[in-house]
């Protein structure tokens, strides 16, 4: 069997050094210099990067069970996260998703518009009293989906802590990325600097999270939130309830997974359309035309089509999870390549959403692209698969949500000179923010 093409590196440390300075371009001009399936060396470590839609769908969906998640990032994301959906893996994982499958029912999930779109407001009459400055949009769409995520899967209004949990996520996760990208790495329990500082973050958000779980229990009121429904869910199979350490587990994740991306998504949405007005035009004209100055709710949101195919488009250029990594369980190939036991593979949609066959004039802004639908394996912001994103149907909601109360109401400039420069850390995010002016 053939061994993949690749880039040359290092005696030692292989292609780590180049990876590490900037892994957005490394893995794009290693897809264009080398094809769909490129080998790499990383130390001892053996990796290959995956972009055709075949390959994405083989590793994802259809040999899902040789791809496992016993990686240095996923090691490193369960010292923050614990053994929730995104880190756990087997039986714990099997368990812990019929468990919470039922709060992201369609219907349910229905039932949380009010309550995003309430935020959305109230933060956007807060913008438009700031009209004319200029501020950096990602903290603010980060402060509103912590709020949302809080109070909707959570029960909790987390505003008056929203810089100090953010604060805190985003120097745990950089901190997550940088240990997985380091040749030799010191566990946490050792008591460096680095690590002192860990664990004082780690403690800011354990602290918000045992105290929710130990106001739900006490409670008795059901508050059709997530956190709730976990606590008296119990295994369909076993008859088993979770304990305080997996609802830690579960609800530090969706303070995660339900904050951080949802974020990401919208802030490059509107950079995407302050470079790009006529796509705004487009979507005020649909919104004025839908909802003709009120507040959505979620029965408009099936006659927002364009308003949906601009946050798909956002989300194909500036994919949130940019990058998925698995661990080869037993041998494969993949294109004709092999795949050793033991080997990482990567598939990242960002690199996926930029191939040339897949996607006509890849780099361009087109939301129109999305009114067909993409081929399979093509278009990935929520993975694919068993262990694609269980609050897909949430996210997708909540920016809709969000940018169709906002967006009839105020714009945002990018601040001549500002640079917008991408942060791949564990979700992509922009480095320093993004400076923006209210208009």
């Amino acid at each position: 069997m053939n061994r993949a093409p690749g880039p040359r590196g290092q005696f030692l440390l292989g292609n780590l050094p180049r990876a590490r300075r900037n892994p957005i371009a490394f893995f794009m001009d290693s897809f264009r210099d080398y094809g769909e399936v490129v080998r790499f060396r990383f130390g001892p470590v053996v990796g290959h990067l995956v972009s055709s839609s075949e390959g994405a769908n083989h590793v994802l969906v259809e040999n899902n069970k040789n791809y496992g998640k016993q990686t240095r990032g996923y090691r490193n994301l369960r010292y923050v996260l614990g053994n929730g959906l995104l880190t756990s893996e087997g039986e714990t994982w099997k368990r812990q998703r019929r468990i919470a499958q039922p709060a992201f029912h369609r219907q349910r999930i229905a039932g949380f518009a009010a309550t995003m779109v309430r935020a959305a407001d109230d933060a956007t009459a807060k913008l438009e009293s700031r009209r004319g400055e200029n501020m950096d949009v990602h903290h603010e769409m980060m402060r509103l989906t912590l709020r949302i995520v809080g109070e909707t899967l959570l029960a909790y209004d987390p505003t008056d802590a929203a810089d100090e949990v953010g604060a805190a996520l985003g120097f745990l996760l950089r901190l997550a990325n940088e240990r997985t990208r380091r040749v030799f790495d010191l566990p946490p329990i050792v008591p460096t600097r680095e690590n002192r500082r860990f664990r004082r973050a780690l403690t800011t958000l354990d602290t918000v999270v045992v105290r929710m779980i130990a106001e739900r229990r006490k409670s008795t009121t059901d508050r059709a939130d997530l956190l709730s429904m976990l606590i008296r869910a119990r295994d369909a199979e076993t008859g088993e309830s979770m304990d305080d350490r997996q609802l830690r587990d579960e609800a530090m994740t969706i303070l995660l997974a339900g904050h951080e991306t949802t974020a990401n998504a919208l802030t490059f949405t509107w950079l995407l359309l302050s470079r790009y007005p006529a796509a705004l035009r487009e979507l005020r004209a649909e919104l004025a035309q839908v909802l003709g100055g009120r507040n959505p709710t979620a029965d408009d949101l099936p006659k927002l089509a364009q308003t949906r195919r601009i946050l798909q488009e956002a989300m194909r250029l500036y994919p949130p999870a940019w990058i998925i990594g698995r661990s080869a369980k037993g041998p494969d190939q993949i294109g004709g390549y092999e795949i050793p036991a033991r080997s990482i593979v990567f598939v990242s949609p960002y690199v996926v959403h930029r191939h040339p066959e897949l996607w006509s004039d890849p780099e361009g802004f087109d939301p129109q692209r999305f009114a067909r639908e993409p081929p399979r394996g093509a278009y990935l912001p929520f993975g694919a698969g068993p262990r694609m994103c269980i609050g897909n149907g949430f996210a997708s909601m909540e920016a809709e949500l969000v940018l169709a109360t906002m967006a009839q109401r105020v714009r945002f400039e990018l601040v001549p000179g500002a640079d917008v420069e991408l942060d791949p850390s564990i979700t992509l995010r922009p480095r320093n923010g993004v400076r923006m002016r209210i208009r």
